[in-house]
């Protein structure tokens, strides 16, 4: 089971899908096009504290995180 974490002003969702499933990783490539369509940056997990911005949809990672960019002013 794969996960796609969201983080946003109110905290975190996540978001579980099988890697397995044709249907489930379309559903989950369309969640990662309209969050980064959103601005959201990507990430994977590549190991303990290790991670890797990534601009496109990868289905075979475990987690997927999304953050909203940074405003600073």
């Amino acid at each position: 089971m794969a996960t796609q974490i969201v983080m946003d002003h109110s905290g975190d969702s996540r978001h579980f899908f099988d890697n397995s499933s044709a249907d489930a990783l379309a559903e989950a490539e369309k969640l990662f096009r309209r969050f980064t369509g959103k601005g959201y940056i990507a990430a994977v997990r590549n190991g303990p504290g290790e991670v890797t911005r990534i601009t496109t949809f990868d289905p075979t990672a475990e987690e997927t995180l999304f953050f909203p960019r940074l405003v600073g002013g």
